[in-house]
C-alpha cells in the first residue's frame, strides 16, 4: 500500500512538472514525453495493462542545494523478482530527480531571491542624484528633441511578450516545495533544508550589522572621490585655460588669417545696450535674461563678483556704500584679461596692479558722476565689458546693497530709491536673481530676501548665495543652522539653488588666486562639508559661476526667440502707424534729422557771405543813424543853433564832435555792427523756406543761434581803428559839389522832419484830443489835459509875439503865464509851464528850422565863398553833411570788418556749437521733439534690437 502511494504522489508531482515547463503542451506524443512521465502515463493510461515490476533500490538521500555532482550518485545493485518491471521505475525516477538541471533550476531560485535582496540594500545607499540635476547639461533633456524614443519604445517587445520568454518563478518555487514534501517525512532531507534556511538567517543578521558601516565608509570614499575630482577638473580648467589663451593669442596676432567672429555674449550684450537706451525702465517690452546680483549692504555681492570675473575690479570701502549705480558687467572670452567701458576705447590689463586702480577710481567717477545733486544713488547704468581666458560667458548686473536705515550725508529717499531700482531689475520675468547673504550675521537681520520672495515668490530663477561661510562656521554655535540657511528653511524665499561660498579672509589687498586656494582649502577640512550638511557641488566661486552660466543661457534659449517675436510685432506697428500719419517724409530718427538741420545752418551762415557790401552798408547807415540820431540832434545841434552868430555855432560842434568821438561814436558804432550782424544771421535762420521748410528744426535753429552769438566776441582792436576814421570824417567840413550840398538837405530835412513829428505827438498826448476827434470819435480831454491846453495856447501867444525868443523862459515870463491863466481860472504850476514850454518851443524851433532847410536849397553858391557879403548862413546844412559823411564811412568800415573777419568767425562759432549739441544727447532730445521724431526714434531703435536679436538668435543655432 505505501508503494502505491508513493506511486501516486511522485505521479502528482512529474504532471505538475510536465504541465508548468517552459515549451511542453498536455497533448504530445508520448515518444516525446519524459522517461519517468512515459511510465506513469502507461500505467494509468487505459489502453495499456502492463504489469508493473516492484522496484529495489538504496538511493542516497541528498538534498537540492548541495554541491554534489551527478557522476557521485551511485545505485544499489538491482534484484529481479517475479516482476521485473517493477524494481525498475522507482530507480529511474531517483536518477532522473538527480539531474543537473533541477540543481541548477533550485540554484537559480535560491540566487535570484538573494540578488533581489541585495539590489534592494545597494539602492537605499545609493544617494539620491535629484539634486545634481542641474549640473547635467542642457541637451540631455532635451535629448527626445533629437530621438524618436517613442518610436523606439514601439520596436521593443511589450511586458507581456518578455514575461512570456522568463520562467515563471512562483510556479518553479510551488513545484519545488512539492519535491520537498515528496523527500521529506521524517528523511535527512528536511533537516539539510532547515539547516539552509538557518544559514540565510544568520546572513541577514550579519548584513544588518554591517550595513551603517559599509555607508560611512562608502560616504567617506565618496567625499573623498569628490576632492579629488575637483581638483582634477580645477587642474584641466587650468590646462585648458592656457591652452585656449594660446590659441586665442594666435587668432589675434592674425597667424590663421581668419576674422573672428564676434562672441555669442559681446552679441546679446550689445542687445542690452541697445535696450537699456530704448527703454531705460525695463518695462515688459524687455524681458530679455540678465543675472541680477542683489543683496543687502556689505553682504559680499563685490567679492563674490570680482571671484566670478577673476579680478578685484569694484571699488572697495569699509562698511561704506561704495556701489551708487547699476554696473553691468559682461562676461567673456579672450585671450588677454582686460576691461573697457561701452563708451570708451581704452583697455585696462586686469594683470596690471596700476591698472586695477586706475579702473576702480574710473568706476567710481562714473558713479559719482551718475548721481544727481542731492540724491545717493543713481538708476542710471555703467556698462563694463571683461574678458578673459576661462570667464563664464554671462551677463551681471551689480546694483546698489538693500539698506535699512538711512545714515547721515545719504539723501532721504535713498532706501526708496535702492528698493525701486532693485525691483526695477528683478521684475523682469526672465531675470535670474543673485541673492547674496551673509552668512556671519544672524539671518533674521536681512532685509533682501524679504525682496526676493515678493518678486520670485517660486523660486524658479532665484540662486541663494551665502557669503563668509568660514566666520559663520567659526561662529555660529549649531553648525545645522547654516545648513537650514543653505537648504532655504530659515527664509520665506524659495530658489532654484543653493550655493556657499567664502571670498577671502577680509583683506582688500588679498588676490584671487590667495583667495581661491583659502577657499578650497577651507572646504576640504570644513566639517560641513564632511558631516554632508553641505554638498560638493554647492561650495566654492568655481561653481557657482558654472551653475550661473548654466541658467543663464538656458533661460536665454528659453526666452530669446519669443522677444524677438514681440519686437517684430512692435516693428510692424511702428511702421504701419508712420506711414498713416506722414507717408511723404522719410524715417528720420534725432540724430539723422540733427544732420539736416545742421546741413542747412550751415548753408544759411555761408549765405551772409553772399550779402551785397551795398545792402551791409545801407543797414549798417540806417542802424547807426537810428542810433545815434537822437543824441546828434538834442545834445549837439539843438545847443548849438540856439547860439547867435555862425562862429559860436561852429566851435560848439567842434568840441561836441569830439567829445562825442572819443567817448560814445566808436563804442555805438560796434555795437550796431554786431546787432546787424546778429539780425541778418536771424534772418536767414528763421525765414521760411517755401515748402522745404520743416518747423521741427526751429527750436534747434533757435538754439543755435543764441549759443553762437552768446559766445562770439567783437574784435577789441576795431574800436581803436575806428574811432581815428570818425574822427578825420567829422573833421572834414569841404562839399564838394551841388549834388552833396542837396543830399545833406535831404538829409537834414528827414531828421528834422522825424523830431517834428515826435514832437507833435507829445503835444497831441499831451493835450488831449483836438475837436475833430472829439466830435468824431467821441473823445474827451481829462482835467490835466485842459491845463496843458491852456497853458499851450499862452505860450504860443508868446512866440507870435517874439518869433526868435530863446529856448528858456525868464522866471518874469513864468510868472506872467501863471497869473494871466490864474485870470481864466486855471490853477497851473510853475513846473507845468516849463514842461508844456519845452514841447512848444521845440515844435516851434524845428518848423523854423525846416523853413531855414528850404532857404538853404539854393544857398551852395554862397557856401563855396564862406557866406562872406550874405546874410543866409547855412552852418547847420555843413553839419549834417558832416555826420551823413561820417555815417557813410563808419559802414564802409564796418562792412569790411563784418565780410572779412567777423563772417567767419560766427560761422566757426556755429560750427563748434554743432559740434558740441550733437555730443549731448539730452540737448538734442530737448530741442528736437514731436510726435514724429518720437515715432522715428522708437522705429529706429526697434529694427536695430530685432536685426541684433536675430543675429545673434543665427549665432546661437550655429553653435548648436
Amino acid at each position: 500500500m505505501w508503494r502505491a502511494r508513493r506511486a501516486a504522489l511522485a505521479c502528482e508531482v512529474c504532471q505538475s512538472l510536465v504541465k508548468h515547463s517552459s515549451g511542453v503542451q498536455r497533448n504530445v506524443p508520448l515518444q516525446k514525453l519524459h522517461l519517468v512521465s512515459r511510465s506513469i502515463y502507461r500505467s494509468h493510461h487505459p489502453a495499456l495493462k502492463l504489469q508493473r515490476p516492484q522496484l529495489r533500490t538504496s538511493v542516497q538521500q541528498f538534498s537540492s542545494l548541495t554541491n554534489l555532482s551527478l557522476h557521485k550518485l551511485k545505485l544499489s545493485p538491482i534484484k529481479y523478482g517475479y516482476q521485473p518491471r517493477r524494481n525498475f521505475w522507482p530507480a529511474r525516477l531517483a536518477a532522473r530527480l538527480l539531474k543537473l538541471r533541477y540543481i541548477i533550476l533550485g540554484s537559480a531560485v535560491g540566487g535570484g531571491y538573494t540578488a533581489k535582496k541585495t539590489f534592494d540594500e545597494w539602492k537605499e545607499m545609493i544617494p539620491d542624484l535629484s539634486d545634481y540635476k542641474w549640473i547635467v547639461p542642457d541637451f540631455i533633456w532635451e535629448i527626445d528633441e533629437y530621438i524618436d524614443l517613442e518610436k523606439i519604445r514601439k520596436a521593443l517587445p511589450s511586458s507581456e511578450d518578455l514575461a512570456n520568454f522568463a520562467p515563471d518563478l512562483d510556479k518553479i518555487t510551488e513545484s519545488l516545495s512539492l519535491l520537498k514534501d515528496f523527500f521529506t517525512a521524517g528523511s535527512p532531507g528536511e533537516t539539510a533544508f532547515r539547516a539552509t534556511d538557518h544559514g540565510s538567517e544568520s546572513d541577514k543578521h550579519y548584513r544588518k550589522v554591517s550595513d551603517k558601516e559599509k555607508i560611512d565608509q562608502l560616504q567617506e570614499e565618496l567625499l573623498h572621490t569628490q576632492l579629488k575630482y575637483q581638483r582634477i577638473l580645477e587642474r584641466l580648467e587650468k590646462e585648458n585655460k592656457e591652452l585656449r589663451k594660446l590659441v586665442l593669442q594666435k587668432d589675434d596676432k592674425g597667424i590663421h588669417h581668419r576674422k573672428l567672429k564676434k562672441s555669442l555674449i559681446d552679441m546679446y550684450s550689445e542687445v542690452l545696450d541697445v535696450l537699456s537706451d530704448y527703454d531705460a525702465s525695463y518695462n515688459t517690452q524687455d524681458h530679455l535674461p540678465r543675472v541680477v546680483v542683489v543683496g543687502d549692504q556689505s553682504a559680499g555681492k563685490t567679492s563674490v563678483l570680482e571671484m566670478i570675473a577673476q579680478a578685484r575690479i569694484f571699488p572697495r570701502g569699509s562698511g561704506e556704500m561704495m556701489t551708487r549705480s547699476p554696473v553691468k558687467v559682461t562676461l567673456s572670452e579672450g585671450p588677454h584679461h582686460v576691461a573697457l567701458f561701452k563708451d570708451s576705447s581704452r583697455e585696462f590689463d586686469l594683470t596690471k596692479e596700476e591698472d586695477l586702480a586706475a579702473l576702480r577710481h574710473e568706476i567710481e567717477l562714473r558713479m559719482r558722476k551718475n548721481v544727481k545733486e542731492g540724491c545717493t544713488v543713481s538708476p542710471e547704468t555703467i556698462s563694463l565689458n571683461v574678458k578673459g581666458p576661462g570667464l563664464q560667458r554671462m551677463v551681471l548686473v551689480d546694483l546698489p546693497g538693500v539698506i535699512n536705515t538711512v545714515t547721515s550725508g545719504m539723501a532721504p529717499d535713498t532706501k526708496e530709491t535702492i528698493f525701486s531700482i532693485s525691483k526695477a531689475y528683478m521684475q523682469n520675468p526672465n531675470a535670474i536673481i543673485l541673492c547674496i547673504q551673509d552668512g556671519s550675521v544672524d539671518a533674521e537681520r536681512s532685509i533682501v530676501t524679504d525682496l526676493v520672495s515678493q518678486m520670485d515668490p517660486h523660486g524658479r530663477r532665484t540662486i541663494f548665495v551665502l557669503t563668509k561661510v568660514d566666520l559663520a562656521e567659526k561662529n555660529v554655535a549649531s553648525p545645522s543652522r547654516i545648513q537650514q540657511i543653505i537648504e532655504g528653511k530659515l527664509f520665506p524665499m524659495k530658489a532654484l539653488g543653493y550655493f556657499a561660498v567664502v571670498t577671502g579672509k577680509g583683506n582688500s589687498s588679498e588676490s584671487i588666486e590667495a583667495i581661491r586656494e583659502y577657499e578650497e582649502e577651507f572646504f576640504q577640512n570644513s566639517k560641513l562639508l564632511k558631516t554632508s550638511m553641505l554638498k560638493a557641488h554647492q561650495v566654492t566661486t568655481r561653481n557657482l559661476s558654472l551653475a550661473v552660466s548654466d541658467c543663464f543661457w538656458k533661460m536665454v534659449r528659453e526666452s530669446v526667440e519669443q522677444q524677438a517675436d514681440s519686437f517684430k510685432a512692435t516693428r510692424f506697428n511702428l511702421e504701419t502707424e508712420w506711414k498713416n500719419n506722414y507717408p511723404r517724409l522719410r524715417e528720420l530718427d534725432r540724430n539723422e534729422l540733427f544732420e539736416k538741420a545742421k546741413n542747412e545752418i550751415l548753408d544759411e551762415v555761408i549765405s551772409l557771405s553772399q550779402v551785397t557790401p551795398k545792402h551791409w552798408e545801407e543797414i549798417l547807415q540806417q542802424s547807426l543813424w537810428e542810433r545815434v540820431s537822437t543824441h546828434v540832434i538834442e545834445n549837439i545841434y539843438l545847443p548849438a543853433a540856439q547860439t547867435m552868430n555862425s562862429g559860436t555855432f561852429n566851435t560848439t560842434v567842434d568840441i561836441k564832435l569830439k567829445q562825442w568821438t572819443d567817448k560814445q561814436l566808436p563804442n555805438k558804432a560796434v555795437e550796431v555792427a554786431w546787432e546787424t550782424l546778429q539780425d541778418e544771421f536771424s534772418r536767414f535762420m528763421t525765414e521760411p523756406k517755401g515748402k522745404e521748410h520743416d518747423d521741427i528744426f526751429d527750436k534747434l535753429k533757435e538754439a543755435v543761434k543764441e549759443e553762437s552769438i552768446k559766445r562770439h566776441k567783437w574784435n577789441d582792436f576795431a574800436e581803436d581803428s575806428l574811432r581815428v576814421i570818425q574822427h578825420n570824417a567829422l573833421e572834414d567840413r569841404s562839399i564838394s559839389d551841388k549834388q552833396q550840398w542837396d543830399a545833406a538837405i535831404y538829409f537834414m530835412e528827414e531828421a528834422l522832419q522825424g523830431r517834428l513829428k515826435d514832437t507833435e505827438n507829445a503835444i497831441e498826448n499831451m493835450i488831449g484830443p483836438d475837436w475833430k476827434k472829439r466830435w468824431m470819435y467821441w473823445k474827451n480831454r481829462t482835467q490835466e489835459q485842459c491845463v496843458h491846453n491852456e497853458t499851450k495856447n499862452e505860450l504860443e501867444k508868446m512866440l507870435k509875439v517874439n518869433d526868435e525868443h530863446p529856448a528858456y523862459l525868464a522866471s518874469d515870463e513864468i510868472t506872467t503865464v501863471r497869473k494871466n491863466l490864474e485870470s481864466r481860472g486855471v490853477e497851473v504850476d510853475p513846473s507845468l509851464i516849463k514842461d508844456t514850454w519845452h514841447q512848444v518851443y521845440r515844435r516851434h524851433f524845428l518848423k523854423t528850422a525846416l523853413n531855414h532847410c528850404n532857404l538853404c536849397r539854393r544857398g551852395f553858391y554862397y557856401y563855396q565863398r564862406h557866406f562872406i557879403d550874405s546874410e543866409l548862413e547855412c552852418n547847420d546844412v555843413v553839419l549834417f553833411w558832416r555826420i551823413q559823411r561820417m555815417l557813410a564811412i563808419t559802414a564802409n568800415t564796418l562792412r569790411q570788418q563784418l565780410t572779412n573777419t567777423e563772417v567767419r568767425r560766427l560761422e566757426k562759432n556755429v560750427k563748434e556749437v554743432l559740434e558740441d549739441f550733437a555730443e549731448d544727447g539730452e540737448k538734442k532730445v530737448k530741442l528736437l521733439t514731436g510726435k514724429r521724431v518720437q515715432l522715428a526714434e522708437d522705429l529706429k531703435k526697434v529694427r536695430e534690437i530685432q536685426e541684433k536679436l536675430d543675429a545673434f538668435i543665427e549665432a546661437l543655432h550655429q553653435e548648436k
